[in-house]
């Protein structure tokens, strides 16, 4: 989606008007604390204490708040609660949000409002405790629900049916009245997003998962097992024939997939680089989905706007959280998607050019007309600094840890290093202040060290470079010395790859995420700054100054936009890669292995190709078919 239509299409859905029928529910968050806790004197028993508690809309009640925070004009809901002070509660959190409640119909007997506390003990989610499971909707409350959406469903753009629950409003009885009810408004839009009743409501559009698709056409998969696009899109194809509307899929941090009578289009998957919470993901994709289905947009832009603001919400931790019309253009104006998900993580799907180990992710269709050439440094070139990774995640537990690091169990330390590790394979390539401007977050994650003990990013970052400079260093001396060479410091033949292209005209540009100073100390150490005419660019202590974007901009106002397929980035980060791949560049991809200086890193090309790559190598021993490739000899 282009800037300009994402700003138009936030700018539409203020005037939406949708109603939601379904299951209204209430999160509970219950976070438990032991050093409270004493004996009961009448049970004799330990009780558990209560630190804190907080209450997040959850089902049509968390759909609903996701359209509030949206700023769509006008939501009404339609569904039951209990006579009980969560039912009260869920009404007050409506009012107070400007949601319509004339249509929550109170249920006096067999009834309770749908709550679900989620008790948290050391940060880990205990045993859930639920109401409302016993529920009986009587059918005299259903129709009175069915007459109070017929008389409104004029004054509507779009309805929402939601089905959370079993023990909730979606009887037998309610699904024939409800489907009457589609049936007679065939202009209305409908959305259905059902657990258990996806094959009902005929003449709806249906929101699902992989797994529920998956099930509607008798296949089975397990939990947390990657459904291939291929399996995915025959589904949608079986059940867009099946229901003649369309259909909806989400498919996790893979994206989703959407059909129509136009066909098949895949959503990309969000690249996010902090914690995530998936809890309410569905729900916020569905309310962006029916907000611009409801503004009248078409199935893919609507698809698109639930991604986003799907992504902005899984990273709200501890709620069932909501995304704002600025926080869903700061993810979806240049957005950072997860690219060919499938090749990158199956190697098997790999296609080489012919009798090489060049891997040709995306064919270039036309002979590109190279003129300028980015090159990423650190694991491109250079391996002067291989290792910094083992470097870094030590630095990052220790702090993460703080005074507790020598005396933490290994439960801790596992899981402490299992973050960090996953936290550097997401955020290799940006800039190291950055990724120290993420860590105080990650600290205050565990809450192992207090706030006003934690650094900030330029404290974190003098810590890792003073560490780091030592092995830096260590290797310079050795190659003034003449213990190594400069072949023992570079990815095989980078050094006379670069220097052809050089030869051939093509103007070349250095980035680093490292700051510009060492960069240009060390591409002069290692004798190849000379090559590079653009110049040598890195990190100025400002993490608004991206230098691979700022190179590549620079190099767009010098050729002009249409010029973009001008440009080859070679990195082995996905920084660059990306940044090339949304301007419209050629992006290789090298999956170098740094010890060793040539060969496939697996990890690397897993995560290039999710960039975006075009081409990956492992290095540059094979540089004339690569030249041949890119148009260049």
């Amino acid at each position: 989606m282009k800037p300009g239509l994402l700003h138009k299409v936030l700018h539409a859905i203020k005037q939406a008007r949708i109603a939601i029928i379904g299951d209204f529910c209430l999160d509970g968050y219950w976070f438990l604390d032991e050093s409270g806790s004493e004996i009961s004197v009448e049970t004799g028993l330990a009780t558990q204490p209560v630190r804190s508690q907080r209450y997040s809309p959850g089902g049509a009640s968390n759909v609903a708040n996701n359209l509030v925070a949206l700023e769509v004009d006008e939501i009404r809901t339609f569904g039951v609660i209990g006579n009980d002070p969560f039912g009260i509660e869920m009404v007050n959190i409506f009012k107070r949000s400007g949601i319509i409640t004339d249509n929550l119909l109170v249920q006096d007997s067999d009834w309770s409002t749908h709550v679900f506390i989620k008790p948290y003990r050391n940060e880990e989610e205990q045993n859930r405790i639920d109401f409302g499971n016993f529920n009986i909707l009587h059918n005299e409350t259903a129709d009175e629900l069915i007459q109070k959406l017929k008389r409104t469903i004029e004054k509507v753009d779009l309805v929402i049916i939601n089905q959370q629950v079993y023990s909730g409003i979606h009887t037998e009885y309610f699904r024939q009245k409800l489907t009457g009810i589609i049936g007679s408004f065939p202009d209305k839009i409908f959305i259905s997003d059902s657990r258990s009743y996806n094959d009902s409501y005929n003449g709806a559009y249906r929101k699902m998962n992989d797994t529920e698709a998956l099930r509607l056409c008798g296949l089975k998969v397990e939990p947390g097992e990657p459904v291939p696009f291929t399996t995915i899109s025959i589904a949608a194809k079986t059940l867009f024939q099946r229901y003649g509307k369309p259909v909806f899929i989400t498919r996790g941090s893979l994206g989703s997939v959407v059909t129509d009578e136009n066909g098949i289009v895949e959503i990309p998957g969000l690249m996010l680089v902090s914690k995530l919470d998936t809890v309410g993901a569905g729900d916020s994709y569905l309310a962006g989905t029916a907000a611009a289905l409801a503004s009248g947009f078409s199935t893919d832009i609507a698809a698109e706007l639930g991604s986003f603001t799907a992504g902005v919400t899984v990273q709200k931790l501890f709620q069932t959280g909501t995304a704002s019309p600025d926080e869903i253009l700061k993810i979806g104006l240049y957005p950072d998607l997860i690219y060919n998900p499938e090749i990158a993580d199956d190697i098997r799907h790999a296609g080489y050019h012919k009798n090489t180990d060049i891997e040709i992710i995306n064919r270039i269709n036309k002979s590109p007309d190279i003129r300028y050439g980015i090159f990423d440094n650190d694991g491109t070139i250079s391996t002067i600094r291989e290792g910094w990774e083992k470097i870094m995640a030590p630095m990052m537990v220790r702090v993460i840890l703080g005074e507790m690091f020598r005396d933490a169990d290994e439960s801790i330390l596992a899981k402490v290093t299992s973050r960090v590790e996953e936290f550097i394979d997401k955020t290799t390539g940006i800039q190291t202040l950055m990724q120290m401007k993420f860590l105080p977050e990650l600290i205050k994650e565990f809450g192992y060290v207090p706030e006003d003990k934690i650094l900030n990013e330029h404290g974190y970052k003098e810590i890792y470079n003073t560490e780091l400079m030592k092995l830096v260093r260590d290797r310079e001396m050795k190659l003034h010395n003449g213990e190594l060479q400069i072949e023992d410091l570079t990815i095989q033949n980078a050094i006379p790859f670069i220097r052809e292209l050089n030869e051939l005209g093509i103007k070349l540009y250095l980035t680093s995420g490292t700051d510009v100073e060492d960069a240009r100390h060390e591409a002069s150490v290692l004798g190849y700054d000379h090559l590079f005419e653009g110049g040598i660019y890195g990190a100025v202590g400002d993490v608004t100054k991206e230098a691979k974007k700022i190179v590549i901009n620079s190099i767009l106002d010098e050729a002009g936009l249409s010029k973009a397929g001008m440009i080859v980035t070679f990195g082995d980060g996905p920084v660059e890669i990306r940044e090339t791949h949304k301007r419209g560049g050629i992006s290789v991809g090298i999956a170098s292995d740094e010890q060793k200086r040539s060969g496939l890193n697996q990890t690397k090309r897993t995560r290039l190709i999710k960039a975006g790559a075009d081409i990956i190598i492992p290095d540059f021993s094979e540089s004339e078919a690569l030249l041949k490739i890119l148009n260049i000899r």
